[in-house]
């Protein structure tokens, strides 16, 4: 049994080895029964990286693991991305008895060269998501996928020719396909989710604002935004687009440009002070987004009110 800190598991072979898994068909692509799941083999403070791709559907199992800054409690219909090195663990109760079912579709990145995937998988960004955000698929949903991965299973427990290779990589093309999709869907029909994600984002501007934070921290930014809220940045910047129409950056500009003209029509601070207190560290900056973003230079704004 591994007891260090950090285990990483190389490849799919080494995989199927350490989890006791049915012999393995193809050296770079599988998919795993997770019925045959008996017991992880690891001490609970283990942490797994995986040098391969990892999609997994995992159903009826009170099983948790702990995946980037979140905990993942898996239901039924509930589909997860892994990325090369990607570290997990698995939850105070991974010893429980109950055995998951669903599957795990496991491929190396050396299966996918000279394929349009190579190059393709790049764009799926909800593998950045690996560490926020599960797919929850419905009924209809979770049969499409599934039986994209019964056909990859199929062709690789067939004879393996010159043409398998670029056959699967078009299903697993397929299966990111829809899974982009679901996403796109999972934004808009999980309304109290991303609801409670625009609350969040509104207190987060109200607090940094209203302590003067911009003053000793500078301005906010994509990433800092991001982290404060436990989300990963690509998956904030597509909830808010579907939400608002506007990305990160743009949320974040049009947030400064708002408190900006309330302090220009309330305040005797001058332009710099204000430049300032919303987060530039040279007013020549704030000038020029602001004039960007309303038309005005803050001089022409505030003698509006005069």
């Amino acid at each position: 049994m591994p007891k260090s800190n950090l285990v990483t598991i190389k490849t799919i072979s080494e995989y199927h080895q350490i989890m006791g898994h049915q012999r393995q068909l193809h050296p770079l692509v599988s998919v795993i029964n997770l019925e045959t799941v008996h017991r992880i083999p690891f001490d609970k403070s283990v942490k797994l990286v995986y040098d391969f791709y990892c999609i997994a559907l995992k159903k009826n199992t009170s099983l948790k693991f702990n995946y980037g800054q979140q905990d993942y409690d898996f239901n039924t219909g509930t589909l997860f991305f892994m990325a090369p090195k990607q570290v997990f663990s698995f939850g105070d109760n991974y010893d429980t008895e109950e055995k998951p079912t669903g599957w795990a579709l496991l491929f190396h990145p050396d299966f996918l060269w000279n394929t349009a995937l190579a190059t393709a998988i790049k764009k799926f960004d909800f593998f950045d998501y690996s560490v926020n955000e599960a797919l929850h698929l419905s009924d209809r949903e979770e049969a499409t996928i599934s039986n994209i991965v019964g056909m990859i299973e199929q062709e690789y427990e067939s004879n393996i020719d010159n043409f398998s290779q670029e056959i699967i990589a078009t299903q697993i093309m397929s299966l990111l396909n829809y899974a982009e999709r679901f996403f796109q869907r999972q934004f808009i029909t999980r309304k109290k989710t991303n609801h409670q994600v625009l609350v969040q984002l509104e207190q987060l501007f109200a607090t940094y604002f209203d302590a003067k934070e911009p003053l000793s921290k500078g301005m906010l930014t994509v990433q800092n935004v991001a982290e404060n809220l436990n989300i990963s940045p690509n998956y904030l910047s597509r909830l808010l687009t579907t939400l608002t129409g506007k990305s990160t950056k743009q949320f974040i500009q049009d947030k400064i440009i708002e408190k900006a003209k309330e302090q220009l029509s309330t305040s005797n601070l001058s332009i710099s002070e204000i430049a300032y207190t919303v987060g530039f560290d040279f007013p020549q900056s704030f000038n020029k987004l602001f004039k960007s973003k309303t038309k005005q230079t803050p001089q022409e704004f505030r003698a509006s009110f005069n």
